[in-house]
C-alpha cells in the first residue's frame, strides 16, 4: 500500500495510474490521492481544526475551500463538538477519525485506507462503512482490513492476500459460492472442540448452555447431528488461507 501511495519505490514491477508509472512521475497521482496509513500520528497540542487546516495547506488547498471542506468532514465524522479540543485529549477512535478526515481533504479520486476501523466503536464503524459506501460511487477506494464485516458491508471486489501471494480476487459472491453445501453447524461438548479443530476446518465456535456450537467447512456432513448452513465470507477467507484442501469428514 505504501508503494501505491508513492511512499516506497518498488524493487520490481510497475504501478500505473492512467497509464503513467507512479514511481517515475508520482506528482500526477499524489494530486488526486488520499491515504490513511495504519499507524497515523497527530500533533497532540493542535485541535482537529488546526491540524486539518495545516494539512490542507500542505496539500495546496485554498483557505476558504479548505475551511468548508474541514467543516463538512468534522460533521460527517462526528467530530464537530470536539473541533476545539487538543488532539492529545482524543481517544484512539477519535484520532482515527481525524486520520480519515485528512485522507479526504482533497476529495481524492483514489483513496487508500489501511485498517481504518481499528479503535472505532460499533456505532463509529457503521458510520465509517456508510461513508466509504458513499465515497466508492465517485472514486476508487482501496481498503485493507482484517474485519470481515467491514468487507461484507463495503466491498464490491475482494482480493485475498496471504504471505505475499494473491490467493483469490473477485466479487464476494464468487468467493463464497464454491462453499455451497460445505458449511455445517452442530453442538458438541466443550471437551470435543480441540479434537475437532485438528480434524476439520472450524471457522467459528459459540458457547451455548448445552455445549459449544461449532461451524466448520467440510465436503460431507461431519456428524449425524450436523446441519447445513449458508456459507459466509469469513468461511471463504479461512478456507483460502488454510492452505489445505477442503477437509472431508472422517470417522
Amino acid at each position: 500500500m505504501r508503494i501505491l501511495a508513492t511512499l516506497t519505490r518498488p524493487t520490481a514491477g510497475r504501478v500505473l495510474w492512467n497509464e503513467v508509472d507512479v514511481a517515475a512521475a508520482p506528482d500526477a497521482l499524489r494530486a488526486v490521492l488520499g491515504y490513511l496509513p495504519q499507524d497515523f500520528g497527530v500533533y497532540p497540542h493542535l485541535t482537529s481544526f488546526e491540524f486539518l487546516s495545516y494539512l490542507a495547506a500542505l496539500k495546496g488547498l485554498q483557505a476558504a475551500a479548505a475551511r468548508r471542506r474541514i467543516d463538512e468532514l468534522l460533521n460527517a465524522l462526528n467530530l464537530w463538538d470536539a473541533r476545539d479540543t487538543p488532539l492529545g485529549e482524543y481517544s484512539g477512535g477519535m484520532r482515527q477519525r481525524v486520520g480519515i478526515a485528512q485522507a479526504l481533504l482533497n476529495d481524492p479520486r483514489l483513496l487508500i485506507i489501511d485498517e481504518p476501523t481499528v479503535g472505532l466503536d460499533p456505532e463509529e464503524r457503521v458510520r465509517f462503512r456508510n461513508l466509504v459506501t458513499e465515497l466508492a460511487g465517485e472514486r476508487v477506494v482501496l481498503l485493507s482490513t482484517h474485519i470481515v464485516s467491514d468487507v461484507e458491508a463495503t466491498a464490491e471486489r475482494i482480493a485475498v492476500l496471504h504471505r505475499g501471494r494473491l490467493l483469490a480476487a473477485g466479487a464476494p459472491e464468487a468467493l463464497v459460492g464454491p462453499l455451497a453445501g460445505q458449511v455445517w453447524e452442530w453442538v458438541v461438548p466443550a471437551s470435543e472442540v480441540a479434537a475437532l479443530r485438528e480434524r476439520l476446518l472450524v471457522t467459528s465456535t459459540l458457547r451455548r448452555p448445552d455445549g459449544v456450537q461449532v461451524r466448520a467447512v467440510c465436503e460431507r456432513s461431519p456428524a449425524p447431528e450436523a446441519r447445513p448452513a449458508a456459507p459466509a465470507l469469513e468461511d471463504a477467507y479461512l478456507r483460502l488461507v488454510s492452505g489445505i484442501p477442503a477437509p472431508r469428514s472422517g470417522g
